[in-house]
Protein backbone atom coordinates (compact mmCIF):
# COMPACT_ATOMS: atom_id res chain seq x y z
CA UNK A 1 0.00 0.00 0.00
CA UNK A 2 1.28 3.60 -0.77
CA UNK A 3 2.99 5.03 2.24
CA UNK A 4 1.28 8.36 1.98
CA UNK A 5 -2.44 6.61 1.97
CA UNK A 6 -1.26 4.81 5.20
CA UNK A 7 -0.08 8.17 6.79
CA UNK A 8 -3.24 9.69 5.22
CA UNK A 9 -5.29 7.31 6.89
CA UNK A 10 -3.50 6.96 10.56
CA UNK A 11 -3.69 10.74 10.86
CA UNK A 12 -7.53 10.36 9.89
CA UNK A 13 -8.00 7.87 12.34
CA UNK A 14 -6.16 9.82 15.27
CA UNK A 15 -8.04 12.75 14.38
CA UNK A 16 -11.59 10.55 14.89
CA UNK A 17 -10.29 8.96 17.73
CA UNK A 18 -8.82 12.25 19.57
CA UNK A 19 -13.10 13.52 20.49
CA UNK A 20 -14.42 10.15 21.65
CA UNK A 21 -11.36 9.57 23.95
CA UNK A 22 -12.08 13.47 25.13
CA UNK A 23 -15.37 12.44 25.82
CA UNK A 24 -14.51 9.29 27.88
CA UNK A 25 -12.31 11.20 29.47
CA UNK A 26 -14.77 14.16 30.69
CA UNK A 27 -17.26 12.01 31.40
CA UNK A 28 -15.43 9.91 34.02
CA UNK A 29 -13.67 13.19 35.30
CA UNK A 30 -14.24 15.05 38.94
CA UNK A 31 -15.93 17.63 37.12
CA UNK A 32 -19.24 15.22 37.08
CA UNK A 33 -22.79 16.77 38.04
CA UNK A 34 -23.12 17.80 41.32
CA UNK A 35 -26.83 19.32 42.46
CA UNK A 36 -26.07 22.96 43.65
CA UNK A 37 -26.03 23.42 47.36
CA UNK A 38 -28.41 24.43 49.53
CA UNK A 39 -26.87 27.08 51.31
CA UNK A 40 -29.89 28.11 53.72
CA UNK A 41 -32.88 25.82 54.05
CA UNK A 42 -36.34 27.39 54.46
CA UNK A 43 -36.41 30.80 53.70
CA UNK A 44 -38.76 33.52 54.82
CA UNK A 45 -41.93 33.42 52.22
CA UNK A 46 -42.56 37.03 50.63
CA UNK A 47 -44.74 39.42 52.08
CA UNK A 48 -48.13 39.10 50.88
CA UNK A 49 -48.77 41.08 47.88
CA UNK A 50 -52.20 42.26 45.27
CA UNK A 51 -50.52 40.05 42.75
CA UNK A 52 -50.34 36.83 44.77
CA UNK A 53 -46.19 36.26 44.08
CA UNK A 54 -44.53 33.63 45.93
CA UNK A 55 -41.44 32.33 46.37
CA UNK A 56 -42.64 28.74 46.96
CA UNK A 57 -43.37 26.85 44.29
CA UNK A 58 -40.95 28.36 41.86
CA UNK A 59 -37.32 28.68 40.87
CA UNK A 60 -36.51 32.17 41.92
CA UNK A 61 -34.26 34.81 41.09
CA UNK A 62 -34.87 37.36 44.29
CA UNK A 63 -33.70 40.84 44.05
CA UNK A 64 -33.61 43.59 46.30
CA UNK A 65 -34.50 47.25 44.44
CA UNK A 66 -35.77 49.16 47.74
CA UNK A 67 -36.55 52.83 47.71
CA UNK A 68 -34.92 53.83 44.50
CA UNK A 69 -35.28 51.20 41.70
CA UNK A 70 -33.85 53.71 39.36
CA UNK A 71 -30.87 53.72 41.09
CA UNK A 72 -30.59 50.35 40.46
CA UNK A 73 -31.02 50.33 36.44
CA UNK A 74 -27.36 48.85 35.43
CA UNK A 75 -28.19 45.75 38.19
CA UNK A 76 -31.50 45.36 37.20
CA UNK A 77 -30.79 45.31 32.65
CA UNK A 78 -27.76 43.33 33.65
CA UNK A 79 -29.69 40.52 35.42
CA UNK A 80 -32.45 40.95 32.17
CA UNK A 81 -30.14 40.36 29.78
CA UNK A 82 -27.62 38.03 30.93
CA UNK A 83 -30.53 35.59 33.15
CA UNK A 84 -33.74 36.50 32.62
CA UNK A 85 -33.41 36.50 28.55
CA UNK A 86 -31.49 33.13 28.79
CA UNK A 87 -34.69 31.23 31.14
CA UNK A 88 -37.88 33.14 31.05
CA UNK A 89 -39.10 30.34 28.63
CA UNK A 90 -38.31 27.83 31.74
CA UNK A 91 -41.25 26.16 33.62
CA UNK A 92 -41.25 27.61 36.77
CA UNK A 93 -38.94 30.10 36.50
CA UNK A 94 -39.07 33.71 38.12
CA UNK A 95 -37.43 37.48 38.83
CA UNK A 96 -38.92 38.77 41.55
CA UNK A 97 -37.91 42.45 42.41
CA UNK A 98 -38.76 43.67 45.90
CA UNK A 99 -39.17 47.15 45.95
CA UNK A 100 -40.81 50.19 48.86
CA UNK A 101 -44.55 50.73 48.06
CA UNK A 102 -43.47 54.20 47.60
CA UNK A 103 -41.37 53.18 44.66
CA UNK A 104 -44.33 51.98 42.79
CA UNK A 105 -44.22 54.69 40.41
CA UNK A 106 -40.00 54.17 39.74
CA UNK A 107 -40.31 51.00 39.67
CA UNK A 108 -42.94 51.00 36.97
CA UNK A 109 -40.12 53.26 35.13
CA UNK A 110 -37.59 50.60 35.61
CA UNK A 111 -39.75 48.15 33.63
CA UNK A 112 -40.54 50.09 30.80
CA UNK A 113 -36.64 51.07 30.95
CA UNK A 114 -35.97 47.56 30.59
CA UNK A 115 -38.59 46.25 29.06
CA UNK A 116 -37.76 47.15 26.20
CA UNK A 117 -40.83 46.01 23.97
CA UNK A 118 -40.30 42.36 24.97
CA UNK A 119 -42.07 39.86 27.18
CA UNK A 120 -41.70 40.88 31.17
CA UNK A 121 -44.59 38.37 31.90
CA UNK A 122 -41.80 36.18 34.32
CA UNK A 123 -40.44 39.57 36.10
CA UNK A 124 -42.70 40.50 39.04
CA UNK A 125 -42.27 43.71 41.26
CA UNK A 126 -43.21 43.02 44.93
CA UNK A 127 -44.29 45.85 47.09
CA UNK A 128 -43.96 45.81 50.69
CA UNK A 129 -43.00 48.37 53.84
CA UNK A 130 -39.61 48.63 55.13
CA UNK A 131 -40.42 46.23 58.22
CA UNK A 132 -41.36 43.31 55.52
CA UNK A 133 -38.37 44.22 53.32
CA UNK A 134 -35.89 43.65 56.09
CA UNK A 135 -37.80 40.42 57.48
CA UNK A 136 -37.42 38.82 53.97
CA UNK A 137 -33.86 40.09 53.48
CA UNK A 138 -33.16 38.79 57.11
CA UNK A 139 -34.67 35.09 56.46
CA UNK A 140 -31.24 34.81 53.91
CA UNK A 141 -27.67 33.85 54.24
CA UNK A 142 -25.85 36.66 53.35
CA UNK A 143 -22.31 38.71 54.39
CA UNK A 144 -23.71 42.21 53.86
CA UNK A 145 -26.61 44.59 54.64
CA UNK A 146 -29.07 46.26 52.51
CA UNK A 147 -27.81 49.96 51.90
CA UNK A 148 -29.88 52.82 53.44
CA UNK A 149 -32.30 52.44 50.51
CA UNK A 150 -32.93 49.04 51.18
CA UNK A 151 -31.22 47.63 48.36
CA UNK A 152 -28.73 45.88 46.93
CA UNK A 153 -26.61 45.02 43.98
CA UNK A 154 -26.57 41.49 44.54
CA UNK A 155 -29.34 38.86 43.84
CA UNK A 156 -30.32 35.14 45.45
CA UNK A 157 -31.20 32.24 44.10
CA UNK A 158 -34.42 30.25 45.77
CA UNK A 159 -35.67 26.72 44.86
CA UNK A 160 -39.29 25.56 44.75
CA UNK A 161 -39.02 24.49 48.43
CA UNK A 162 -37.80 27.78 49.83
CA UNK A 163 -34.03 26.62 50.21
CA UNK A 164 -31.56 29.21 49.07
CA UNK A 165 -28.87 27.69 46.93
CA UNK A 166 -25.11 28.38 45.84
CA UNK A 167 -21.97 27.43 46.23
CA UNK A 168 -20.56 26.34 49.50
CA UNK A 169 -16.93 26.10 48.07
CA UNK A 170 -16.21 28.35 45.50
CA UNK A 171 -12.60 28.56 45.16
CA UNK A 172 -10.84 28.05 42.06
CA UNK A 173 -8.86 24.63 40.95
CA UNK A 174 -5.71 26.71 41.38
CA UNK A 175 -6.99 28.13 45.15
CA UNK A 176 -8.16 24.15 45.88
CA UNK A 177 -4.68 23.10 44.88
CA UNK A 178 -2.83 25.58 47.13
CA UNK A 179 -4.99 25.42 49.98
CA UNK A 180 -6.83 28.39 50.30
CA UNK A 181 -9.42 28.68 52.94
CA UNK A 182 -13.06 27.44 51.83
CA UNK A 183 -15.12 30.25 51.27
CA UNK A 184 -19.08 30.31 49.66
CA UNK A 185 -20.82 31.90 47.04
CA UNK A 186 -24.42 33.00 48.66
CA UNK A 187 -25.38 35.86 46.17
CA UNK A 188 -24.48 36.96 42.51
CA UNK A 189 -23.56 40.51 42.01
CA UNK A 190 -25.18 41.82 38.82
CA UNK A 191 -22.58 44.77 38.24
CA UNK A 192 -19.71 41.79 38.03
CA UNK A 193 -20.75 40.50 34.56
CA UNK A 194 -18.30 37.91 34.85
CA UNK A 195 -20.17 36.98 38.25
CA UNK A 196 -24.03 37.08 36.92
CA UNK A 197 -23.08 35.78 33.37
CA UNK A 198 -21.37 33.16 34.06
CA UNK A 199 -21.36 31.48 37.29
CA UNK A 200 -25.23 32.29 37.80
CA UNK A 201 -26.49 31.88 34.49
CA UNK A 202 -23.95 29.25 32.14
CA UNK A 203 -23.46 27.19 35.78
CA UNK A 204 -25.39 27.40 38.64
CA UNK A 205 -28.99 28.11 37.48
CA UNK A 206 -27.87 25.37 35.03
CA UNK A 207 -27.47 23.00 37.24
CA UNK A 208 -30.78 23.48 38.78
CA UNK A 209 -33.34 22.93 36.05
CA UNK A 210 -30.91 20.46 35.23
CA UNK A 211 -31.82 18.60 38.20
CA UNK A 212 -35.40 19.66 38.24
CA UNK A 213 -35.28 18.48 34.79
CA UNK A 214 -34.13 14.95 36.02
CA UNK A 215 -36.38 14.72 39.40
CA UNK A 216 -39.18 15.05 37.46
CA UNK A 217 -38.80 12.58 35.35
CA UNK A 218 -37.44 9.79 38.19
CA UNK A 219 -34.43 9.37 36.73
CA UNK A 220 -32.57 12.25 38.79
CA UNK A 221 -28.37 11.23 38.53
CA UNK A 222 -25.94 13.21 40.16
CA UNK A 223 -23.16 11.71 37.76
CA UNK A 224 -24.64 13.79 35.13
CA UNK A 225 -22.13 16.42 33.72
CA UNK A 226 -22.16 19.52 35.20
CA UNK A 227 -22.10 21.77 31.86
CA UNK A 228 -25.60 20.05 30.54
CA UNK A 229 -27.20 21.92 27.63
CA UNK A 230 -30.41 22.56 28.86
CA UNK A 231 -32.49 23.49 25.25
CA UNK A 232 -34.26 20.71 24.78
CA UNK A 233 -36.01 21.23 28.69
CA UNK A 234 -37.04 24.94 27.82
CA UNK A 235 -40.48 24.40 28.87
Amino acid sequence: MNKKLIKRNVILGVLFLLPVMFVLILSLSKDNYNTLDVVKEKVVELPENDSNIQLEGHITVLAFLGKKPLDKVIAASNLKELVYDKFKGFKKFQIVAVVTSEAHKDAEELYREIATYEDLRFWHFVYANENEIIKTYKGLKTDFELDSNLSTDNVFIIDTDLNQRGRIDDRTDNEKAKGKPIYGLNSYNCIEVAVIKNKMGSEDLRVLFTEYRQKRKGNFDSTSRRANDLNESNE
